[in-house]
């Protein structure tokens, strides 16, 4: 079959072929209900040349949609898992983010050398997840956020635009420790599900973290929410603050480094310096702030008191 597709060199060659195509052609003619018709079928082997008009279908794509195919399978079966995923998105972004921040990294470091690796961990995702609290909080009033910047050994900070009341800015402050709060809560609901206690040590962890920094003085976070509220109480902050300092041993450089922070607010306010956003806080705004800082302080406090009490009287090795 071959050879009869190759054409003849020499003309004789060719035509009998020739002769043999014309007399089946002509015999494919005759009538049928008085017309002339052509029954005429191509020939095995023969070329026939295509008519005008005339295209080739293409073929179709069936790779692509063989992937789309699989792909959706794959999303309907893992939908799940995509739909957990995406509710942690603000906490990936933000570790995206601080694991480029050589603060972070340094920090990181000396936790882990003074505290060992474990422990280490738990407070520096403790103190970041505090941060990125108030760095969402920034965003999500449409302020201007720097990344939290760490300071080894001693916390972290996270600068932002000044908020155009002090409601708001507030409630920027309490954002921190309520994403402790829920942290912490998320790590004891997890001891108590799976019996480990050192979710429990955890829980414990990020608790006391977040309570000591709603001491209402400046610069905690504690200090900012009363600030908006009445800053006269700060005076009562700087008595708890002496009175944790001493309970739990703080080194006094600590005290120093701490009390230096806030001093600036406290002497501006000693000399009768009063923010211009105080007098459109209304009282109803005073008492949301308030009830906000209340109940951020008891939740913290019953989270602490039963993680601290589910952990071993000898402590738990971390």
């Amino acid at each position: 079959m071959q050879e009869s597709l190759k054409p003849a060199r020499d003309g004789n060659a060719g035509k009998p072929a020739a002769e043999d195509r014309d007399a089946r052609r002509s015999s494919s003619f005759h009538l049928q209900n008085g017309s002339l018709v052509n029954e005429h079928d191509p020939i095995e082997g023969e070329y026939v040349p295509p008519q005008p008009g005339e295209h080739k279908p293409k073929p179709k794509a069936r790779g692509i949609g063989a992937i789309a195919a699989t792909l959706v399978v794959i999303g309907a079966k893992f939908k799940a898992i995509v739909f957990f995923l995406l509710q942690f998105k603000f906490a990936v972004v933000g570790l995206k983010l601080l694991a480029g921040s050589w603060t972070f990294l340094l920090s990181l470091w000396l936790y882990v050398v003074f505290f060992g690796w474990r422990l280490g961990i738990v407070i520096l995702l403790v103190i970041a997840a505090h941060e990125l609290g108030h760095y969402f909080a920034y965003r999500a009033y449409g302020l201007y956020a720097r990344l939290p910047v760490f300071v080894p050994l001693l916390g972290a900070y996270t600068q932002g635009a000044i908020a155009p009341d002090l409601e708001q800015d507030a409630y920027i402050a309490l954002a921190g420790p309520l994403t402790g709060l829920a942290l912490a809560g998320a790590c004891e609901a997890t001891a108590i599900l799976t019996g480990d206690r050192f979710w429990y040590a955890c829980a414990d962890i990020g608790a006391f973290i977040n309570l000591f920094n709603m001491i209402p003085v400046p610069p905690f976070d504690g200090g900012r929410v009363i600030g908006a509220v009445w800053p006269g109480m700060w005076v009562v902050g700087i008595v708890l603050f002496i009175a944790a300092a001493v309970f739990l041993h703080v080194p006094i450089f600590l005290v120093l480094i701490i009390a230096l922070l806030g001093l600036p607010s406290m002497i501006s306010a000693w000399r009768g310096n009063v923010d211009p956003r105080a007098a459109a806080m209304t009282g109803g705004a005073r008492l949301r702030v308030s009830l906000w800082y209340l109940a951020t302080i008891a939740a913290l406090i019953v989270v602490l008191g039963q993680a601290h009490g589910a952990m071993p009287s000898q402590g738990l090795a971390l």
